[in-house]
């Protein structure tokens, strides 16, 4: 059975379940993208908004794959089991991502709230039964299923060429293009929602070097730290991505 015992978010019992839909955070960026206003009712009469906890276990590897949701707002952590029982970050959901494993019994990635994260969720098989009358979407899912499948690639082959600055520096990027910036001030400034330990382990490198790397973007003005330095502000966005992708 999945460890999956979350608050629903407040919502007032006269708001229509489609006006949700249609006024959502991530409506034009997660899969329902793919469908117009009034194919969102099929979606929405299944779906269920929940507000996980921050270190809530959304599915453990093992489970009886009975959900799957679109992330509204927060982020995840997906983690495999290593044979000798440690766990290795694979992959971090952000809002507009989708989470849960489809058309298998079982999960194989344990997947846990890093943050607060907003979800709105759906039985399986139900989301499997929309999926079918909606080929638009299945395509769209299989794109991004696709596209996940690449990125993994890429982070396979940085993990073995890229030195410890660069990884660092990917990693600052893609999460402001992913999580998106959470101000505008002519700066852009991004939560990262992880802690040094969480990067190092997604990096492949120790906590130290995580933080003599992320010291040395500091002293050399390309970042600096805000809140308990989890939020960064990207100062020179062009040095930063040079130390990605130099000439």
């Amino acid at each position: 059975m999945a460890r999956f015992d979350v608050l629903p978010v407040a919502r007032s019992h006269e708001e229509p379940k489609a006006l949700r839909c249609a006024s959502c955070a991530v409506r034009d960026s997660a899969l329902c993208e793919s469908l117009s206003d009034s194919e969102l009712t099929a979606l929405s009469a299944i779906g269920r908004r929940r507000v996980v906890p921050a270190g809530q276990v959304i599915s453990w590897v093992g489970d009886a794959s009975i959900f799957c949701a679109n992330v509204v707002s927060g982020a995840l952590k997906v983690t495999a089991t290593l044979s000798d029982g440690r766990e290795q970050i694979v992959g971090l959901l952000f809002p507009a991502d989708f989470v849960g494993q489809l058309f298998t019994d079982e999960t194989t990635l344990t997947v846990t709230a890093i943050v607060d994260t907003d979800l709105c969720g759906y039985s399986r098989g139900a989301f499997e039964a929309v999926l079918g009358d909606h080929p638009k979407m299945e395509r769209l899912l299989l794109r991004r299923t696709m596209a996940s499948l690449n990125e993994a690639r890429e982070r396979m082959l940085s993990l073995g060429r890229r030195s410890a600055q660069e990884r660092v520096a990917g990693f600052i990027l893609d999460l402001a293009r992913r999580a998106g910036p959470v101000s505008a001030d002519g700066l852009l400034h991004v939560s990262i929602p992880v802690s040094r330990g969480e990067m190092a382990d997604y990096l492949g490198l120790t906590i130290e070097t995580v933080s003599r790397q992320l010291t040395r973007l500091r002293t050399n003005d390309v970042i600096r730290f805000a809140n308990g330095e989890r939020i960064c502000t990207i100062i020179n966005p062009g040095q930063l991505e040079r130390i990605v992708n130099p000439d």
